[in-house]
């Protein structure tokens, strides 16, 4: 049985450069795609852009532009952070797209048949901003105006003739699937707040707006665009060529493995769209994982605090693979994160530069100068040694656990432990001293050269650049990169040649004024 991974990230709304969030997610998804690719999965990773709604079309208009016009300018954008966050999704769709639209008007077809939607009139609290509906609880007043609690963002009183979906008959269900599903919704605090909303109550969803144009259709009632929350989630199906269920896309990765969000839009995928696919009797994805903000200072970043952090910014001064590290270490995942410019020199000083780049420039100069830049070739491995190098075989299993649990802290601090043994082992062994024993010398240079091969396998998902230049030292690329070899201890071809690397990663200097 072939072994498929479907990630998502949220399909990006195009109003604005991108910021530090977009960044994270993107980073976030990336790493847990190149992992399984190198566990040999066959990996589907989608991101994109959500380009319609009041705001979109607002935006179009104070620019004087058509808002297809508009959503091609601001899309490339996206597409070129893929490019700039070194991302491998296999796709990126538009909502604008034919197949997006057809994808979009067979779902809602399929819920309407099933009387899951019926024509009445909406009347209440919505934010243009963020697209959503709120309740009288959910809003105070702020100098005059009416604010969402939760996003802090206006929202003003629509009445109008709308179509409503059936959200209220599916409170019980959810409930039942929550409960059956205990791994549905990650983190569990993520989980525990989205019962608490059902539990309290579910009312049926506005799914149309008349008083704007910019959206796709409902079918037979050309007056009325599609609420954008039902039309955006539905990118994760019309990405497989959803309704043609023979497709091989579909057939391949549906349900989709993770969904990996923001938590700000955690009701959306893991109340609505459950809700939705439930009513289509669709299958529901495997996992809903609503990750924390990056924030500044104290509140998270938004175009509207003026506080948004350019991920480009930080790239152009220190390099992209520092900040994916970073933001992969220094963010405890599932919570939300401060971004520190000091933290993340220190980053790169100790964790980048010290442990990692300078173990991979010291032992391959040592084996380059004793060992006539070659993999040694006779070794006689003891206690010490065996101990070092079946760690990683005897993780293996325990870290794909991990992974397939989200759990990237524990990936990041085995890596971190892995380099501080790793360095460790080096001096302790002392392989200096062992030029009359050129046995026990070359072993411990072998020893090192696996477990550095190891560590760069390891590195790969967080910071691929990096380590595939530190596995130029053996000769190896990409295709090289498997997680099972991991727990291979003589993988590396003796005899074989050692190239010497350039530095990895430039020490900060730091100011002290």
């Amino acid at each position: 049985m072939d072994k498929n991974f479907y990630i998502t990230t949220p399909i990006y709304y195009p109003s604005a450069k991108p910021h530090m969030g977009h960044a994270y997610s993107s980073i976030i998804a990336d790493f847990f795609a190149r992992f399984k690719k190198i566990d040999d999965y066959n990996v589907h990773f989608l991101t994109g852009t959500d380009e319609h709604g009041l705001k979109i079309q607002r935006s179009a208009e104070k620019q004087g532009i058509d808002p297809l016009e508009f959503c091609n300018q601001i899309s490339e954008t996206f597409r070129d952070l893929s490019k700039t966050l070194n991302l491998t999704n296999t796709d990126f769709i538009r909502t604008t797209e034919k197949r997006h639209k057809k994808t979009v008007q067979h779902l809602w077809n399929v819920l309407e048949k099933n009387d899951d939607i019926y024509l009445s009139k909406y009347s209440g609290w919505y934010s243009v901003s963020d697209e959503a509906f709120y309740n009288d609880d959910e809003i105070e007043d702020v100098e005059g105006d009416k604010i969402a609690i939760s996003s802090k963002s206006k929202v003003e009183w629509i009445e109008e003739e709308s179509y409503f979906f059936r959200l209220s008959k599916w409170g019980k269900p959810l409930l039942d699937y929550y409960q059956s599903h205990p791994d549905f919704i990650a983190p569990e605090s993520r989980k525990n707040e989205v019962i608490s909303f059902v539990k309290s109550g579910l009312k049926d969803l506005s799914v149309s707006r008349k008083s704007f144009s910019w959206g796709i259709k409902v079918p037979n009632n050309k007056d009325h665009v599609i609420y954008v929350w039902l039309d955006a989630l539905t990118n994760y199906l019309s990405a497989l060529n959803y309704p043609n269920s023979n497709d091989q896309l579909f057939k391949n990765f549906w349900p989709a493995s993770i969904h990996l969000i923001g938590k700000d839009i955690l009701r959306f995928h893991a109340v609505y769209w459950p809700a939705f696919l439930l009513a289509a009797k669709i299958e529901l994805p495997l996992k809903v994982y609503g990750h924390g903000w990056i924030l500044s200072g104290e509140e998270k970043m938004s175009k509207s605090k003026g506080n948004i952090l350019d991920p480009i910014e930080i790239i152009n001064q220190y390099g992209l693979d520092p900040l994916r590290y970073y933001l992969i270490k220094e963010v405890s995942f599932g919570n939300d994160g401060n971004i520190s410019q000091e933290r993340l020199e220190d980053c790169i000083n100790s964790d980048l530069a010290n442990n990692y780049g300078n173990l991979c420039q010291r032992v391959t100069a040592f084996a380059i100068k004793n060992c006539e830049s070659k993999i040694p070739n006779k070794v006689k491995f003891q206690k010490e040694d065996i101990e070092i190098l079946d760690k990683y075989k005897n993780n293996l299993d325990n870290i794909r656990d991990k992974i397939d649990n989200q759990n990237i802290n524990f990936y990041i601090d085995y890596i971190i432990n892995s380099l501080f043994e790793a360095n460790k082992y080096f001096n302790d062994q002392e392989p200096w001293k062992k030029k009359d024993d050129l046995l026990r010398l070359n072993t411990i240079v072998f020893t090192t050269l696996e477990i550095v091969r190891k560590i760069s396998f390891l590195l790969y998902p967080i910071i691929p650049n990096s380590s595939l230049k530190a596995l130029k030292i053996f000769n190896l690329g990409e295709s090289d990169i498997n997680f099972s070899s991991i727990g291979n201890n003589e993988f590396l071809i003796k005899d074989s040649k050692i190239n010497k690397i350039d530095i990895l990663f430039k020490k900060i200097e730091k100011n002290n004024d």
